[in-house]
């Protein structure tokens, strides 16, 4: 099974940035242009973009929407795009300007019901966001830290007509330690729905790794930006 690699962009005040473990006071910018970057990455061979909007994240809306459809429209490549997405408009909007799926956290959580009817409305097209602190659900640009169990809310979704579930360990996030493939593979199996991993993917193995537990992308962040695996051997890896 092909697994996709993903690199990511996060977006606060229109610059390329990576939080540590999800503390927006531990941010570290990468770059001016998010446009650039992209355009980076989709000559190395990248062929999807994982891009947070940050601020998004925790004004509860699009806050860096002209970027992501400058990216969507001048480099040509498939835009999955997290943060802020709380309501039908934002769907709206981001869809229409250009981005192949929209990855909904906090709303999908908090709202469930709304959530699978606009799943069911535009099926194929949203992601649902599990972000976790061990075991269980954050919420809230991770601000929140919840009791529910991600199994569980994942075994909840897994008959929607999802583009793909993200699990991303908070505490894993940014680190470049390692994902976490245990919990990553529990939900592979839990679920029929493509899961795609974020959070500590830094090496070449880790790569080779998730690819053998099943999983159908890995988003990488930090370990691009800082050099500890190039995309060339991310996509290498996959192979």
């Amino acid at each position: 099974m092909k697994m996709d690699i993903l690199p990511a962009i996060d977006l606060i005040d229109g610059q390329c940035v990576r939080l540590i473990q999800g503390q927006y006071d531990k941010k570290i910018t990468y770059k001016d242009d998010p446009v650039a970057q992209a355009q980076e990455f989709y000559d190395a061979g990248a062929k999807w973009l994982h891009v947070v909007d940050l601020d998004g994240a925790k004004e509860g809306r699009p806050v860096n929407a002209e970027v992501v459809a400058k990216i969507a429209e001048e480099v040509p490549m498939k835009v999955e795009l997290g943060g802020g997405i709380r309501d039908e408009a934002a769907i709206v909007t981001m869809l229409d300007a250009g981005v192949t799926r929209l990855i909904l956290g906090s709303s999908a959580i908090k709202q469930f019901d709304w959530f699978g009817e606009m799943a069911r409305k535009y099926p194929n097209r949203l992601v649902l966001g599990l972000d976790a602190r061990g075991a269980n659900l954050a919420t809230e640009g991770w601000l929140d830290q919840g009791s529910q169990s991600i199994l569980d809310f994942a075994k909840q979704a897994a008959d929607l007509p999802l583009a793909a579930i993200i699990y991303t360990d908070i505490s894993k996030d940014g680190m470049l330690a390692g994902p976490n493939i245990e919990r990553t593979k529990q939900l592979v199996e839990a679920v029929n729905l493509p899961i795609v991993a974020a959070g500590g993917v830094t090496t070449a193995e880790d790569i080779k790794t998730l690819k053998a537990a099943g999983v159908a992308g890995a988003i990488i962040g930090r370990a691009l930006y800082e050099g500890t695996i190039t995309l060339t051997e991310a996509l290498q890896a996959e192979k």
